[in-house]
């Protein structure tokens, strides 16, 4: 359950990163309150994934679903950039968060 809850973490930190560049530096109040609400959620699935996860392995698999994640919204919402080096960073940070669980099993 607690690889459920650290992708469900990742997922929300996906979500808080979004509505940050949505509420324009907290000038908005709807972006800026589900920014707020998802970093509450997205910290605290963490910290109940990392009573069984080693903080290395939970940390570091969070921030990059919420990297990837964040760069693929950034690309198919946002129209951000899709360049070879933007995705080869892409598949490397995958590919050390596949190495990472693999390690921690």
């Amino acid at each position: 359950m607690s690889w459920f809850y650290l992708a469900v973490a990742g997922v929300f930190e996906i979500v808080w990163a979004y509505a940050m560049k949505q509420s324009c530096g907290f000038t908005r109040l709807v972006p800026s309150l589900v920014t707020l609400g998802a970093m509450v959620v997205s910290f605290w699935l963490l910290s109940v994934a990392m009573r069984t996860i080693p903080l290395g392995t939970a940390y570091t698999i969070w921030t990059g679903i919420g990297a990837v994640g964040a760069f693929l919204v950034g690309v198919l919402f946002l129209s951000e950039p899709l360049g070879t080096l933007r995705v080869t960073a892409a598949v490397l940070i995958v590919s050390g968060l596949v190495l990472m669980k693999i390690a921690s099993t």
